[in-house]
């Protein structure tokens, strides 16, 4: 009962200090959002689509650009908000379509659309989707224009015909096999990578910073007074393992789900992925323990334990994928796989890339909970140390 009293202090005291609501909980889902937006992977480009008329024809483009694979199209009601929209990065192009559209192409006339992209890099394959809407409908616009010249209809009586008869023409499928090894880190969606890395990174970090609470206690003797008391130091030192592991667990999961809710993030098996939390809330905390127990100012510690904090997310993939040390820095993907972070986003591949369950991550709980209890069993070997000198 004790042990839960300490940790639940701990907790009043994480909880009075109002900046941690926002650096605890809402910056993680913030950076999650703007790495998500600015490097995400695989989700589909945006087309933005001004329609300047209501026309049948330009309606029937709009419909043959939606039928596109690989490709969202947004409508917008002005010119101007689809420019401005593509210019701040919303959507990647923005297509508009002339009022004349309709008018002219039953004239005989060209009609000019206007295609607005931010990055030729970004547009390469909107291009790609918007010239075959507009060939697709220039063959049917071909047809139609046949049958008025030969004076078999109307201009109208032509779309019907070639419309009709363009139902009965067998489509062509194209197979699409991909050779040689697939990179799944790069089928991840938008956010997904950045939500996994940024959980791990912030989950050890806010351990880390969190140390300084335990050696105020210390300094302030509150630890020694409860030593004095009819309190085994095992009672105080399981009381305080516990209020960070908490800490740890519930930033984790208010991550977990916020990126869930919010963006659609892809966490895997639910099992495995609350294992996977769960093991490495032990070893932020196990890490805070120790970091707690082997420095006397608490200053010190919380520079440090930021320091610390970064330092090995950035070496164990937080900030510059695995994949991309596995390839180009063999030595250096070796390396990093002395940091928890590492093996707790290789868990998290087994289970969204390879689509596993938990008993795929199993190799690499066991790791972790291997980092935990060395972290707890050197943090209580110390703190019993200091506590009973």
């Amino acid at each position: 009962m004790k042990a839960f009293t300490i940790a639940g202090i701990n907790l009043r005291r994480f909880v009075r200090d109002r900046s941690n609501v926002f650096w605890v909980l809402v910056f993680p889902i913030l950076l999650i959002l703007v790495l998500g937006a600015a490097f995400g992977g695989s989700s589909d480009p945006r087309l933005g689509v001004y329609e300047a008329g209501d026309g049948e024809l330009s309606g029937g483009l709009v419909l043959l650009l939606e039928e596109q694979s690989g490709m969202q199209v947004v409508g917008f009601e002005s010119r101007d908000d689809l420019v401005a929209t593509v210019e701040r990065g919303e959507v990647e192009a923005g297509l508009i379509i002339p009022a004349d559209y309709d008018a002219g192409l039953q004239a005989g006339r060209s009609v000019v659309v206007e295609l607005a992209i931010r990055s030729a890099e970004d547009a390469q394959g909107i291009r790609g989707n918007v010239q075959s809407a507009l060939t697709q409908q220039s063959g049917v616009l071909r047809a139609a224009a046949f049958v008025q010249a030969e004076g078999a209809g109307t201009f109208a009586d032509g779309l019907d015909v070639a419309a009709a008869t363009g139902e009965n023409i067998p489509d062509v499928t194209v197979t699409v096999s991909s050779v040689g090894e697939q990179i799944g880190y790069f089928q991840l969606g938008r956010f997904d990578a950045s939500a996994q890395a940024e959980l791990l990174l912030f989950m050890f970090l806010t351990s880390l910073t969190a140390s300084a609470a335990l050696i105020q206690t210390r300094r302030l003797g509150v630890a020694r007074r409860m030593v004095a008391t009819p309190t085994p130091v095992r009672t105080i030192l399981i009381g305080e393992g516990l209020g960070r592991f908490v800490i740890a667990l519930l930033q984790g999961v208010f991550i977990m789900v916020g990126t869930l809710v919010l963006f659609n993030v892809d966490w895997g098996d639910p099992i495995g992925a609350s294992a996977i939390l769960i093991v490495f809330a032990l070893v932020g905390s196990g890490a805070a323990m120790l970091m707690g127990s082997l420095f006397s100012n608490d200053q010190q510690a919380g520079g440090l334990g930021v320091l610390f904090g970064l330092g090995l997310a950035a070496l164990g993939g937080c900030m510059i994928p695995l994949i991309i040390f596995e390839y180009f820095a063999p030595t250096l993907f070796n390396i990093a796989h002395i940091t928890p972070h590492a093996w707790g986003l290789e868990a998290f591949d087994a289970l969204v890339i390879e689509k596993g369950t938990v008993v795929d991550t199993l190799p690499f709980l066991g790791i972790l909970l291997g980092y935990a209890a060395v972290f707890y069993l050197l943090a209580i070997w110390r703190l019993r140390k200091v506590l009973t000198s």
